[in-house]
């Protein structure tokens, strides 16, 4: 038994010219001995990631999604640099490799790197590892303290001021998250007209404050120590990274944030343990990023319900991929319900919003 993150085989349809991908990389590192033993990693409904298992070395790969792509998205070179910066002043980055844009190796760009060799926590926690209610909480402030450290790294300093617009990034999330919809809906998914024009009215004048944010901070992308795990050793998923409002940043994470006593519809989509006894209930998250950071949190039902219709429009443009059969994979077809019930979710939480 292994509490270490596992790879298993790779899916049908998004196999890898494993050939073209070793000879690439034994150009940058001589030391690599042979061919690499291809797996892949659970989840890929985004960005895919194989672990390349060399007889003297581990690496990750991450590529996009087979099919059609939206224009912004799944940029890999903008991924890994981004990586290459902020690792000097968040140390839970892991190291990349290489990068590669030779369409002669791969379709699509990507980017390998280390491997961090550790527990990854999906819906629930692996086999073997067993943790009391107060290591629960324990483990559960530890996670939110690295998103709180990266809120709080000085990106002018670090040389990263080119990763953002500036002030108005509310604004730009709520005109962009709405086209982005409208252009990805289906005939069988709802319009969502009403939950974005009340994100419309009711957004703050300003954004609360510019920092580093993830934009995917989760606990499906946070490594654990095997020895400790209590204790957080590496942070991944960098695509979506920016400047931006923490608040949102704050809001995306929560839309993951399945609690137990939440409607049997919403548990139904957890993927990741926020349901264990110890674990914070968003209101606590909420109170507890507050009191570390000093950003007012009072009126965060905006952020909230922001963060749950910014999941259904990722939601639904990996339908859409479905839906025009530009990915196979049969898990998605389910998507659009999900997409539906985000819509009534928010429908509810605006009606018992205080804004």
């Amino acid at each position: 038994m292994t509490l270490i993150d596992q790879a298993g085989a790779v899916r049908s349809g998004e196999e890898l010219d494993v050939a073209k991908i070793a000879a690439f990389l034994k150009g940058i590192d001589g030391s690599l001995e042979g061919l690499p033993t291809v797996s892949q990693f659970p989840g890929g409904a985004s960005n895919l990631t194989y672990l390349l298992s060399y007889a003297n070395r581990e690496l990750i790969l991450r590529r996009p999604p087979f099919g059609a792509k939206a224009k912004s998205a799944h940029d890999m070179l903008r991924e890994a640099n981004i990586m290459s910066e902020l690792k000097p002043v968040y140390p839970y980055v892991p190291n990349v490799f290489a990068t590669c844009q030779d369409r002669a190796v791969m379709d699509s760009n990507f980017y390998v790197m280390e491997r961090l060799r550790g527990i990854i926590l999906r819906d629930k926690l692996p086999e073997g590892l067993v943790l009391s209610e107060a290591d629960t909480r324990q483990l559960c402030l530890n996670v939110i303290d690295k998103m709180i450290a990266l809120h709080k790294v000085d990106y002018q300093a670090a040389g990263l001021a080119h990763l953002g617009k500036g002030d108005g990034y509310v604004q730009r999330q709520i005109s962009g998250w709405s086209e982005r919809y409208r252009k990805a809906r289906t005939d069988d998914a709802v319009d969502f007209e009403s939950v974005m024009r009340w994100l419309d009215e009711k957004m703050p004048a300003t954004d609360v404050a510019t920092c580093l944010i993830h934009n995917d901070f989760r606990f499906d992308n946070v490594v654990l120590d095997v020895d400790n795990p209590l204790n957080v050793i590496g942070v991944l998923d960098w695509e979506m990274a920016t400047l931006g409002d923490p608040l949102m940043d704050l809001g995306n994470t929560l839309a993951y944030w399945v609690q137990a006593d939440d409607e049997p519809q919403f548990k139904q989509m957890r993927r990741q343990p926020t349901h264990l006894r110890g674990m914070l209930t968003r209101k606590e998250v909420i109170a507890y990023y507050g009191e570390k950071t000093g950003y007012r949190t009072d009126h965060f039902d905006f952020y909230e319900i922001y963060g749950l219709f910014r999941l259904a429009v990722i939601v639904q443009q990996i339908y859409y991929r479905f839906h025009h059969g530009q990915t196979k994979n049969p898990q998605f077809a389910f998507f659009v319900h999900v997409t539906n019930y985000l819509e009534q979710r928010c429908k509810n939480l605006i009606a018992q919003s205080s804004i």
